[in-house]
């Protein structure tokens, strides 16, 4: 398959992977909500960042022995799941703002630092365990075993570029001025509500079976 082909196959199928509702899309929508545009833009970079542990495994042939592992696939689920119930637990203990509503752009809640919100997003994205499934589906359809090196970094870059602009958009229409004081008001609730999601989406990775 040419290169151009594969990007366009690439495309058109991780966009509606990116875009299906999920542990990023609540995670992304969480943070950008209670604070601000650029923990949003900044955890969106770790999402993005966390698609490189499947694109390598993928790309040495190790996604298809973890999909078709009962013990590996087991050992990421609990360990998926499990910090998707933290995480839902952090949400279910957001407060009330102290402050008024400010502008988007500034950080309300208190400082986080930049090593921890790309790592939250990492390890979100990370510790999906229907990724190597997904991973082997996509890349059977644009890998081949002659298929030279740089090749398949590119396909990779590219898959992490388009998952790094969809939540990035993402994250700059829920800190747009208008949104975030509509959600601001509210934004313990919704934290709360986003939390109880992840702590779902945490249950469902632990009693599906995959």
């Amino acid at each position: 398959m040419e290169m151009l082909h594969g990007l366009i196959v690439i495309t058109f199928v991780h966009l509606l992977a990116a875009a299906s509702p999920g542990p990023d899309f609540v995670l992304v929508t969480q943070q950008t909500l209670n604070h601000g545009k650029r923990i949003g833009l900044l955890c969106s970079l770790g999402i993005a960042l966390g698609l490189s542990i499947h694109i390598v495994y993928s790309a040495f042939g190790l996604a298809a022995v973890i999909a078709n592992s009962a013990e590996a696939l087991w050992a990421i689920k609990l360990i998926g799941g499990a910090y998707l119930l933290y995480l839902g637990v952090s949400g279910l203990r957001s407060r009330p703002s102290k402050v008024g509503v400010s502008a988007p752009s500034a950080d309300i809640a208190p400082p986080r630092s930049v090593l921890r919100t790309i790592g939250t997003g990492f390890l979100c994205n990370a510790l999906n365990p229907k990724a190597p499934i997904y991973f082997v589906s996509l890349f059977t359809i644009v890998l081949s075993p002659d298929m030279p090196l740089y090749q398949i970094a590119i396909y990779g870059v590219w898959i992490m570029l388009i998952q790094l602009g969809w939540f990035s958009a993402v994250a700059l229409l829920l800190s747009t001025p208008p949104i975030h004081r509509a959600f601001k008001r509210f934004s313990h609730w919704i934290d709360r509500v986003l939390g109880l999601a992840m702590i779902a989406l945490g249950i469902k990775v632990l009693t599906t079976r995959l």
